[in-house]
C-alpha cells in the first residue's frame, strides 16, 4: 500500500496493465483491450457462419416472436400519446391527419455524383479466402498495419490478388462487424451468442453452439486485434467484467472459456455495476447501466455492491432503434423500402446509427434530414433522403416500456439452470429471497441469487433500487450521486429527463427533495472496462483470482476448496487510492 501511495499512475497502468486483458461482454457488443489501454475495442458481439442448410436461414434468431399484438399496439399508441402530451407535440393522430407539409421522398443514388461526395460508399463484406502471394513488399504491408481498428479482411481486400489465380473458397466464419455486413444471398448464418443479458441458449441455438460461438469471438478478437497467439496466453491474465443479470452457470461457463479453452493463465470476474464506480473514482453512487437490450439498476456503498437493490429492465438501445422505425412509419416518413431489424442485421445497423445521430430528448418538435439506406436481396445497396419526425419519442421509451415492445425470445431447455453449485459466498442466504424473479417466467425460481425484473419504466427503477437500502442517509446520498452508463447513456437530454423523473417517481412521505446525475469522467459506454482495469491493477493481494490448473482441476473450488468470492463482496481496499 506504501508503493501505491506514491507511485505515479500512468507508471502503474503501464507496469501492471501491459499482461492484463478485460473482458466486457454484453448483448450486443463486447468491449475489449489491455488493462493499459485508454479505450477498449468496441466489437459487435456476433459471428456469421457458413451454412449449408436449406432452407436458409440468415439470422440465427430468425425464429423468435417479434409480432405486436392488437393489446401492446393500443399500448404503445397510448403511451405515445402521454409522451407526446409531455413533449408539447401533436398527439399520435393529430400530426398525420393535420399535417400541412408534403412528405417527399427520393432516391439520393438518382441524383448528380457531387451531390453525394461525402456519402461513404457501402460494400458488402468480401466472404471468400484469398491466397496471398509470398513476396516480401506483401509481407510487409501485412505487417505493417498499425491501425488495429482494421479487421483481417479489409487488410486482404489491399492485397491485390488475380481473380483466376486460385480457386475462390468461403471463409468458414466472420466475426465483428464485418458479419453484420454479409449480404443475404451469400452461406452465411449470424449468430449472437448472447441475448437480454443472458446466454442465447434456446431450442434452436444449442448451449454447445452458443459457447463455441463465444470462444471463437473472444479468440478471433485477441489473435486479430490484441495480437496475443495462442503460444503466449499463459503469460497473460483475464479480467471479466460481467453484467448483473447473468446467473451462476453462465460465469461459470464464461470462465471455463478463459482459462480451459483461451488458456490464460489466470482470471477473476469483477461485477459491471461496482467496476463502474471505481470507472469514475466514486466509493458510493447508484449505477444505471443502459445496454443494447437490457437496463440494469444497482447501488453500490462504499466499494461494495448491494444485491437486494438490483433490477434488471427488458430493453435498450436496440429497442430504442426498432421504436424510431415504427414512428417514421406511422409519420409516412419512412421510404417504401422494406427495413427488417430482426431478419437483416445490415437494417439494424443503420437504425442504431440513426438514433446515435438524431434522436434527443428535447420539448417540441425535432426533426432532422438523413440519409436511409436500403439493402434490398438482389440489388445494390441504394440511399434516400428524408424528414425524420418525431426523434424525441423513441428515448422516452426508456421511461414509458410500452412504446418500445421488447421481442419475445424462445425459452432455453429446462436443464439449463439445474446448476445448484453457487458461484458465490453463502451469505446469498442471509438476504430475504421473497422478491426473487426468475428469468424466464416459466422456471422455477433458484434461491441463490435474488434477481428482479420488472416491467416498470426508468425513473420508478432507479426510484425503487435506491429506496430498497431502507436507510435514509444512504438514500439521501445515492439519489444525489446517480451515474448513467452504456451507449443508450450518450442521448442528448436524457440526464436532465432523468433528474425531473426520477424527483417526481420519489413517494411523497419519503424526506427526499434533491436528486442529480453525476457526469461521467470518461465515455459511459466504457466506463465499466475502465473500472474493470483500475480493479485489475489495483488488485495487490490477488485472493479471487483463479488459476487456470486449479479451475480445470477443481472447478470453482480453488486450493484448500474454498468457493470463488464473486464481486458483490469484493472489498474495495484501493479505494483509498483512488480517491487520495
Amino acid at each position: 500500500m506504501d508503493y501505491l501511495k506514491t507511485a505515479v499512475p500512468s507508471n502503474l497502468f503501464t507496469e501492471r496493465g501491459s499482461n492484463i486483458v478485460v473482458i466486457n461482454p454484453g448483448s450486443a457488443n463486447i468491449r475489449i483491450g489491455l488493462a493499459q489501454h485508454d479505450t477498449p475495442f468496441n466489437i459487435p458481439h456476433c459471428i456469421s457462419r457458413r451454412t449449408s442448410q436449406l432452407p436458409k436461414r440468415n439470422v440465427q434468431d430468425q425464429m423468435l416472436n417479434s409480432q405486436v399484438t392488437t393489446a401492446q399496439h393500443m399500448e404503445r399508441e397510448r403511451a405515445y400519446d402521454i409522451i407526446a402530451s409531455l413533449l408539447r407535440i401533436p398527439y399520435l393522430g393529430e400530426e398525420v391527419a393535420n399535417s400541412s407539409y408534403p412528405r417527399k421522398i427520393g432516391r439520393v443514388d438518382a441524383y448528380p455524383p457531387q451531390n453525394n461526395i461525402n456519402e461513404p460508399v457501402f460494400t458488402w463484406t468480401d466472404v471468400f479466402d484469398k491466397d496471398v502471394p509470398h513476396s516480401s513488399t506483401t509481407e510487409e504491408d501485412a505487417t505493417n498495419e498499425g491501425d488495429t481498428s482494421e479487421s483481417p479482411t479489409l487488410k486482404e481486400s489491399k492485397i491485390k490478388v488475380e481473380p483466376n489465380s486460385s480457386e475462390r473458397k468461403y471463409r468458414e466464419y466472420i466475426c465483428g462487424e464485418e458479419a453484420l455486413r454479409i449480404s443475404p444471398t451469400e452461406p452465411y448464418c449470424l449468430r449472437r451468442p448472447i441475448r437480454r443479458g443472458h446466454l442465447n441458449v434456446s431450442q434452436h441455438y444449442a448451449t454447445q453452439q452458443v459457447l463455441e460461438d463465444l470462444r471463437t469471438i473472444w479468440d478471433w478478437i485477441l489473435v486479430e486485434k490484441l495480437h496475443i497467439p495462442h503460444r503466449e496466453r499463459n503469460m497473460y491474465s483475464a479480467i471479466l467484467v460481467i453484467p448483473e443479470t447473468f446467473d451462476n452457470r453462465e460465469i461459470k461457463e464464461m470462465l471455463s472459456i478463459v482459462l480451459r479453452d483461451l488458456c490464460f493463465g489466470s482470471a477473476v470476474v469483477h461485477q459491471e455495476g461496482l467496476a463502474a464506480v471505481f470507472g469514475n473514482g466514486l466509493s458510493t453512487a447508484c449505477i444505471v447501466n443502459m445496454g443494447a437490450q437490457v437496463t440494469s439498476v444497482i447501488c453500490v456503498e462504499d466499494g461494495v455492491a448491494l444485491p437486494t437493490t438490483q433490477i434488471s429492465l427488458r430493453f435498450g438501445g436496440e429497442d430504442i432503434s426498432r421504436c424510431l422505425l415504427w414512428t417514421q412509419r406511422h409519420h409516412q416518413t419512412w421510404p417504401p423500402i422494406r427495413t427488417d431489424a430482426l431478419s437483416k442485421p445490415v437494417d439494424l445497423l443503420m437504425l442504431n446509427r440513426l438514433k446515435e445521430s438524431y434522436c434527443q430528448i428535447k420539448e417540441g418538435e425535432v426533426e432532422a434530414v438523413a440519409m436511409v439506406h436500403s439493402y434490398e436481396d438482389g440489388m445494390s445497396p441504394g440511399s434516400h433522403k428524408t424528414r425524420l419526425t418525431a426523434l424525441s419519442v423513441p428515448p422516452m421509451g426508456l421511461f414509458y416500456p410500452t412504446l418500445l415492445v421488447p421481442d419475445v425470445y424462445p425459452s432455453p431447455p429446462r436443464s439449463w439452470f439445474n446448476d445448484y453449485d453457487d458461484m458465490l459466498e453463502d451469505t446469498w442466504h442471509d438476504f430475504p429471497s421473497g422478491g426473487a424473479y426468475p428469468m424466464w417466467e416459466s422456471y422455477p425460481i433458484f434461491q441463490t441469487k435474488p434477481k428482479k425484473e420488472d416491467i416498470i419504466g426508468l425513473a420508478e427503477a432507479i426510484t425503487k433500487s435506491i429506496l430498497l437500502t431502507g436507510r435514509i442517509d444512504l438514500q439521501r446520498k445515492l439519489f444525489c450521486s446517480m451515474q448513467l452508463i452504456g451507449g443508450a447513456a450518450l442521448i442528448y437530454g436524457l440526464i436532465p429527463a432523468v433528474e425531473e423523473r426520477v424527483l417526481h417517481a420519489i413517494p411523497s412521505h419519503e424526506a427526499i427533495d434533491t436528486v442529480e446525475v453525476l457526469q461521467s469522467r470518461t465515455n459511459p459506454a466504457f466506463v465499466s472496462w475502465k473500472g474493470g482495469a483500475i480493479l485489475g491493477i489495483l488488485d495487490i493481494s490477488r485472493d479471487a483470482w483463479i488459476h487456470r490448473e486449479d479451475w480445470i482441476r477443481s472447478g470453482i473450488h480453488i486450493g484448500s476448496g474454498r468457493k470463488y468470492k464473486d464481486s458483490y463482496f469484493l472489498q474495495a481496499q484501493a479505494m483509498c487510492y483512488i480517491n487520495s
